[in-house]
């Protein structure tokens, strides 16, 4: 039964694998069998954990195969699984330190590959989450390199490691180390035909490509994590919010309202959620947002600085020089002493801000340092965003610079399709008397949705059936129609009868919003275990693996 459920988690059937790998269980119960028994539950405790978010369930099979190695008599490999499991739910960083040191010499010992590895990942993800991010960093880096060169057999184990790298590195904005690893662990994906992310890495997985400018394939990995979950569980929350962002840097602000509805309360909800303030011209909302997360806990540097910098966005939006300059002065604290470069480029970005706002201090000086350090953290939208600012400031000074520094934000909106971004872009551009978008004139370049709408209405669907193979709602799906239209020159007999929703009965799909003759509730996702966010996540736990100053909050792996 063990084997059917590796060939049910192969082919992506988590539900079935978690059934095999419990009736297995219990036919190593029946036959005596306690060293098996405790192996299988510790695959179901994972399954519970790192697929379905259900932490509370993981911690109780983890506790039953804890129980069942001490029933039996463990050789070394069995005792190093039961110290790694001690480890896991210690609260003393130095003392859980030693714990994993331990186990990485035992599975040494024995040539335990899975222990090792699995060791070494967790106390990398310890120490990233207790704020020892380059010491966290070196240990994920050796167990990524052994699950590369073939040193991990379990399953489990190997999609554990990768899901912890996942989550390190968007939690600390280390766009460059997932992809170098990514690409380094293709072969080994192919080769096991794998499918690389476990449902609950998805979301943390996906806003690693979002941060990346990887827009679409972003896209397509929340889509799958929100359809491969049953509906109601928690992890899908971690999705949503992630599709949320997205939307809001494609200027679909509506849509990522929509998504957020109800999840307000959501730990990763904050960003997405000031951003939509923000952009919606409501900086006091965006700091309601950020004051009540700000003074509820501490957080470290990595998680706190992106706040910081959307705190100093609002107080510039009210006009409020004093408070934006006050939480500058944070963020340029936190900026000097991190490695990270994206912190460094958002603490660059916000004194550029303050610069304008102010007319005192080098502003070009400190955007040219953002925007040095967005492109060495491999973050496009964010470096176009930046040469936008300085375009913006430089307009009347040095229109030329501006017009230059304007073209190049501008092709990468195009390329990312971020409409509010573009329409921005477009405008400086025209007020600077330079051609503001490429293509003939009157007619402009089909966005990659517009093609994709184009398609379907050359068979006649639709706006409902459009927007339930695209997953948009349908009045989008309508005002995009209409603009491939436009754009395509159609005529009105290409163009199928609209189908518009009735008031008030817009439902959601899997997360999506969309339009439907059915009444669909929409269950809130936040409330219903406070495990599984992640690893973006804005309070106290940091997500599903959550460390604060060496103490593990929610008792994850």
């Amino acid at each position: 039964m063990e084997a059917q459920g590796r060939a049910r988690h192969l082919e992506g059937d988590y539900a079935g694998a978690t059934d095999a790998y419990e009736r297995a269980h219990a036919a190593y119960l029946r036959d005596g069998d306690a060293l098996a028994a405790a192996r299988s539950a510790r695959t179901v405790g994972w399954f519970r954990g790192w697929i379905y978010g259900d932490w509370a369930v993981y911690r109780g099979w983890a506790g039953r195969a804890r129980s069942l190695l001490r029933q039996a008599t463990p050789t070394g490999r069995e005792e190093g699984w039961i110290l790694l499991d001690t480890a896991h739910v210690g609260n003393d960083l130095e003392n859980q330190r030693l714990q994993y040191e331990a186990v990485i010499t035992l599975a040494r010992r024995y040539s335990d590959g899975d222990l090792e590895c699995e060791a070494r990942s967790s106390l990398g993800m310890m120490l990233v989450f207790s704020g020892l991010v380059d010491e966290g960093m070196c240990y994920l880096d050796e167990a990524l390199a052994a699950l590369c060169a073939g040193d991990v057999e379990e399953l489990p184990v190997l999609e554990g490691c990768l899901c912890g790298l996942f989550n390190a590195c968007e939690r600390t904005h280390d766009v460059s180390r997932a992809e170098q690893w990514l690409r380094a662990a293709e072969d080994l994906i192919s080769r096991r035909k794998l499918m690389a992310v476990a449902g609950y890495c998805r979301a943390h997985y996906a806003g690693i490509l979002i941060a990346a400018g990887r827009w679409a394939e972003a896209e397509a990995e929340l889509a799958s994590a929100i359809r491969s979950l049953p509906d109601g569980l928690a992890i899908q929350a971690n999705a949503l919010c992630r599709l949320a962002a997205l939307r809001i840097g494609q200027g679909r602000f509506e849509e990522a309202a929509a998504l957020l509805a109800g999840l307000e309360d959501h730990d990763d909800a904050v960003r997405p959620l000031t951003a939509l303030h923000l952009a919606s011209g409501h900086p006091e909302l965006a700091l309601e947002v950020l004051d009540r997360v700000l003074s509820s806990s501490p957080f470290d540097d990595h998680v706190e600085a992106p706040l910081l910098a959307l705190v100093v966005e609002a107080h510039l939006a009210l006009s409020d020089l004093g408070a934006a300059g006050e939480a500058n002065e944070r963020l340029t604290e936190f900026a000097r002493n991190q490695s990270s470069s994206y912190v460094k480029a958002i603490a660059a970005e916000a004194r550029a801000r303050l610069c304008r706002a102010s007319g005192e201090g080098d502003l070009r000086s400190c955007m040219h340092q953002a925007m040095s350090l967005f492109a060495e953290a491999r973050m496009p939208f964010e470096l176009a965003r930046a040469r936008f600012e300085l375009a913006r400031a430089l307009a009347i000074d040095r229109p030329q610079v501006a017009v230059a520094e304007a073209t190049a934000a501008l092709g990468t909106f195009q390329q990312l399709e971020a409409a509010h971004d573009i329409d921005a872009a477009a405008a400086l551009l025209r007020t600077l008397g330079a051609p503001a978008r490429a293509g003939p004139k009157g007619r402009e370049r089909l966005t990659r949705r517009e093609q994709e709408v184009l398609a379907l209405l050359a068979h006649a669907l639709s706006n409902e059936e459009i927007a339930e193979r695209l997953f948009i709602s349908a009045r989008p799906s309508s005002t995009t129609s209409g603009a491939s239209c436009r754009s395509a020159d159609c005529g009105a007999e290409r163009r199928p009868p609209s189908t518009r929703c009735a008031r008030g009965n817009k439902a959601r799909h899997r997360g999506f919003p969309r339009c439907s003759s059915e009444q669909t509730g929409r269950r809130s996702l936040h409330d219903s275990d406070r495990h599984g966010r992640g690893c973006d996540s804005q309070r106290r736990d940091g997500g599903g693996m959550g460390w604060r100053g060496g103490r593990r909050m929610d008792g994850e792996r």
